[in-house]
């Protein structure tokens, strides 16, 4: 029989909970367990030349235990009552099940109850006779309805465990540990609180450990076991293997150590190489096998949309070069490229700021055109609907206990469903302040938690935020008694006769005061980094063509509906495109707006009181206002 490495010398290699609930066995009686329980960890080899292993939490933990002398691990859960392990048909199976007798007698297929368990508990933790064992409460955090509001028998048990803490008994062996050991007692909770408070707080005798999840060296070390799997047994020897290896550490960020060896699964059934196994990550996460970011053709179609884009957002050939290069960036997989870890981040991230009406909403729909073929498969918040601070609960999901939590978020739920979209977030200074926050986890890591505890995950996703940031800035009034405090009133910050470089540095420095000053919040402002597109004002040449574009799809409407055509005079035309341009604050928003006062409501006026015949061609010939009533001559 090979024996277990001894824990007592503190050798490396052992998670770090583990070396802390071996070296206080003998001052804690309880141990709660909370966090990472569900997943696979690095244990030292068996002998010095083997490869480590990869352990659930069960046989970690008896590992750990057998090497202090303890001869048997008791599982209780609220399912399948009790069990002993090891429950191998060998020499250290047979010891266990010995053992067990030994402290609770004739085990018997009783069924799960809290009376039972309290008898179990009692019978290990002070024991009748020398036998160390361990008695693990799997899924503890079922065992009450809430850990606030206890039914009788709940309160009774709970108040005996407590107790029982307090006054178990520590056990002496022959063997590795001499000293006086307790058999402990490991609750195994989702989360520390799940268990009564007063049970834990100021009770020297239960230890709450937290287990984390794995860190960046685990995942490297997982990921060099499990490259076994491909027939590389010896990652150091070949580069590619260990630099295949090191990517897949970095792209497994957030996933457990069990997950990397699902993922490993997954990769083999689908007959993928080790080289290609973040591929393979990608699926496991989205649970998706189609990825639209590596389609041959998007490339081309973004380099098409170098063309078709301008045509549609007009007047914005900075905003629209800059939106495009970003984009590209995202095709290739570069975006975030110069961190350390990059490939969980968002495809890529816009923030859109500048004048109203000048195009940004028109360019997050042109940019979803490009990449998915449609422009309305985007997704659109827009963020005053948000300025509640507990209105970002329709993001992510209601926490667990409040109304709706089953429903989950209107973000998380999309992404989840599909990750391959662009998301654009209108508006976003008027979301609260609390809000924000919910997006540093997506700008950094590319992941966010919803309120029924799934992660999602945002790395094929791109962000486009709007703003109005910097039209405006905060001044102070004078006031004409000196004891009174100044008022604060807005002034306007650009003006249509600046150029674009001078637009720019404004409003890109209104933006950083916002996140700095207003909000405190510079880390999202540091994550945004240089992705804020800056907008310019439609002058009179962009003004123009979008009063063409707008007039072409009225008439084209016209034609669709009621098959007519419809043709407007020189002087008429000319007419009514002076008066749609000649105010240019609101942008092209207010061409069109302009347009349907003007033009569109007149005509629906007169086309109402004809008889209308298909193919029939009605020109306008003049065109009059008298006030606000405008109408049109047809011919």
């Amino acid at each position: 029989m090979t024996e277990s490495p001894t824990l007592g010398g503190r050798l490396p290699g052992w998670p770090p909970f583990i070396r802390e609930l071996d070296a206080t066995l003998s001052v804690h009686s309880q141990y709660v367990l909370s966090g990472n329980l569900y997943d696979s960890f690095l244990a030292p080899p068996m002998d010095s030349s083997g490869p480590a292993r990869l352990l659930p939490l069960r046989d970690l933990l008896w590992e750990c235990l057998r090497s202090s002398g303890f001869s048997c691990l008791l599982v209780y859960d609220p399912v399948d009552g009790l069990q002993v392990l090891p429950d191998t048909d060998d020499e250290i199976g047979d010891e266990a099940a010995k053992a067990a007798e030994r402290l609770l007698g004739k085990l018997k297929d009783e069924k799960p109850s809290l009376e039972r368990l309290t008898k179990l508990m009692a019978a290990v933790a002070r024991p009748e006779d020398d036998v160390r064992a361990a008695f693990i409460i799997d899924s503890a955090s079922r065992i009450a309805r809430t850990p606030t509001d206890l039914e009788p028998a709940e309160r009774d048990f709970f108040r005996f465990c407590t107790k029982l803490s307090r006054s178990a008994t520590p056990v002496r062996v022959v063997g590795a540990r001499p000293k006086p050991l307790y058999n402990p007692i490991l609750w195994l909770v989702e989360r520390p609180g799940d268990l009564p408070p007063w049970m834990t707080t100021d009770n020297e005798n239960i230890r709450e450990i937290t287990i984390p999840r794995p860190h960046l060296g685990d995942r490297q070390e997982t990921a060099r076991l499990l490259a076994r799997a491909f027939g590389v047994s010896d990652v150091g020897e070949d580069a590619a293997a260990a630099e295949a290896c090191d990517a897949f550490a970095e792209q497994a960020d957030g996933l457990t150590l069990q997950s990397m060896i699902e993922v490993t699964r997954l990769a083999k059934e689908r007959n993928v190489s080790l080289a290609d196994l973040p591929d393979a990550v990608r699926t496991y996460k989205l649970g998706v096998l189609d990825n639209p970011w590596s389609r041959g053709h998007l490339r081309r179609r973004v380099l098409e949309g170098e063309k078709r884009v301008p045509e549609r957002v007009i007047g914005q050939p900075q905003a629209v070069t800059k939106t495009l290069d970003i984009l590209k960036r995202a095709v290739l997989g570069l975006s975030g490229a110069q961190a350390t870890r990059s490939g969980s981040r968002p495809r890529g991230v816009l923030f859109f700021a500048g004048p109203t009406g000048t195009g940004k909403t028109e360019l997050a729909k042109a940019i979803t055109e490009l990449v998915f073929g449609d422009e309305s498969a985007y997704l659109r918040f827009d963020m005053s609907e948000f300025s509640g601070e507990g209105s970002g609960d329709r993001l992510i999901g209601s926490p667990p206990g409040y109304v709706g939590h089953e429903a989950g978020g209107e973000l998380t739920n999309a992404v989840r469903e599909d990750p391959f979209r662009v998301i654009l977030f209108d508006e976003i200074e008027k979301a609260h302040p609390r809000i924000l926050d919910k997006f540093l986890q997506i700008l950094e890591d590319g992941r966010l938690t919803d309120g029924r505890g799934n992660t999602v995950h945002f790395s094929e996703s791109i962000l486009i935020f709007t703003s109005n940031l910097g039209m405006y800035t905060q001044a102070r009034d004078i006031t004409v008694r000196p004891d009174l405090a100044a008022a604060p009133s807005r002034v306007q910050n650009i003006t249509p006769d600046m150029d674009y470089e001078e637009v720019e540095a404004r409003i890109k420095s209104a933006v950083a005061d916002h996140f700095t000053d207003v909000l405190n919040r510079p880390e999202i402002l540091n994550r945004l980094g240089d992705n804020v597109v800056v907008f310019n004002f439609i002058n009179g040449e962009a003004a123009e063509k979008i009063f063409e574009l707008q007039f072409a799809n009225i008439c084209r409407r016209v034609a669709e509906e009621h098959r007519l055509v419809l043709a407007v005079k020189g002087d008429a035309r000319q007419t009514l495109r002076e008066w749609c341009t000649g105010e240019l604050d609101k942008g092209g928003r207010g061409i069109g707006m302009a347009l349907e006062a003007y033009f569109v409501n007149p005509l629906a006026r007169a086309l109402f009181d004809r008889e209308l015949v298909p193919d029939e061609r009605i020109t306008v010939s003049a065109i009059h206002r008298e006030g606000s009533i405008v109408s049109l001559d047809l011919q």
